[in-house]
């Protein structure tokens, strides 16, 4: 469902998978070949949000915003269930696992990896291509490898799913 908020609407790309339960209103871009899973929430009523290309927002998640702090998610990202974004800058390729919290002001590295509920608190910075974890979330080492596959794994199954569940869809959302 989508929802103006004032003189706002979302600019969501016609490739985008949005999955039934998904509530968007207000200052919401999304970028091509995304994904918003089922039952997530992005409200867009507060500072902007802005969603790359080929992110995926997975099930139960609810993204939100402060005054004056956007909440932006650059290319690549893959944000997992059940996580709580606030006013944070997520970047390219990073992976936030689920039944997290990202706070206000907080910057997720390019490449980085934050493990399943963790807290990333106000103004937090995590560096790029490290693993964080906890709460609230420590660097605890530098990506491997195996984590890199691990997460390019993870994106490229759910933007198949994402495309899939598209391609199925009985009652498109209207955009």
């Amino acid at each position: 469902m989508l929802y103006p908020f004032k003189d706002k609407k979302p600019t969501i790309d016609s490739s985008v998978f949005l999955a039934d339960g998904v509530v968007i209103t207000g200052d919401v871009t999304i970028g091509k070949d995304s994904s918003i899973f089922f039952n997530t929430v992005i409200r867009g009523d507060v500072s902007p949000t802005m969603i790359g290309e080929r992110v995926n927002v997975q099930d139960l998640s609810c993204l939100h915003q402060s005054p004056a702090y956007p909440l932006i998610l650059e290319d690549d990202v893959t944000i997992g269930h059940q996580v709580t974004l606030h006013s944070c800058h997520v970047k390219k390729g990073a992976l936030v696992g689920m039944a997290s919290i990202v706070l206000d002001g907080a910057e997720i590295g390019e490449g980085a990896f934050i493990g399943a509920g963790s807290l990333v608190t106000q103004g937090k910075i995590i560096p790029p291509n490290t693993l964080a974890f906890g709460r609230p979330a420590k660097v605890v080492r530098e990506l491997n490898d195996e984590d890199r596959a691990d997460m390019a794994r993870i994106l490229s199954e759910y933007q198949e799913k994402g495309r899939y569940y598209k391609s199925v869809q009985q009652t498109p959302i209207s955009k």
